[in-house]
């Protein structure tokens, strides 16, 4: 164990503040809703509010500052779990982090989940809100392969300050070993 816990002698309640970033099909909500459902802690993904969840239309973005003002509300909350592929607006939620964890799945493993999760979307085998496209999808595994290479040394480098917090794992049940 680490740090991370608050421990209250007279509520035994845990205190956690968890980010987990990584790229699609990495992992993330998978292992973010274990860690939710284990210690009883809410899990937000990242993509709920930085996409609009009104618009009819796929792939149109939140108004930043509704994103912005959402996120806000998330970190400071008691206890969360945050997980998603973005970096450069979460500087709140990487700040107020007690653990950040840097999911690093290989990209053929990743690229296999997300067109395993959109084909049980489309079968509607998994009930899903999101509008997804084939074309989008296509995007997203190429927009996934850059997201891996130029994307991570750009995260890795945004991080830096954190370093004290940031853990690199390959797979998303090594992050379970820590609690």
């Amino acid at each position: 164990m680490f740090s991370i816990w608050s421990v209250s002698c007279i509520d035994l309640e845990v205190t956690l503040k968890i980010h987990i970033i990584g790229g699609a099909g990495s992992g993330k909500s998978y292992i973010a809703s274990k860690i939710s459902k284990l210690y009883g802690i809410n899990h937000y993904d990242l993509d709920n509010i930085f996409w609009s969840n009104s618009s009819t239309t796929y792939g149109v973005k939140t108004d930043e500052s509704i994103r912005d003002k959402n996120l806000n509300e998330i970190v400071l909350q008691k206890s969360w779990i945050i997980e998603g592929v973005y970096y450069k607006w979460c500087y709140p939620s990487f700040e107020a982090a007690d653990k950040i964890f840097i999911l690093r799945t290989h990209r053929y493993i990743q690229s296999f989940r997300i067109l395993k999760r959109f084909l049980k979307r489309k079968l509607r085998i998994v009930p899903s809100k999101k509008r997804e496209t084939l074309s989008g999808v296509i995007a997203l595994l190429k927009w996934n392969k850059g997201y891996n290479t130029e994307k991570y040394a750009e995260l890795k480098e945004y991080l830096e300050k954190y370093n004290d917090k940031v853990m690199i794992v390959n797979k998303s049940s090594e992050i379970l070993e820590y609690f």
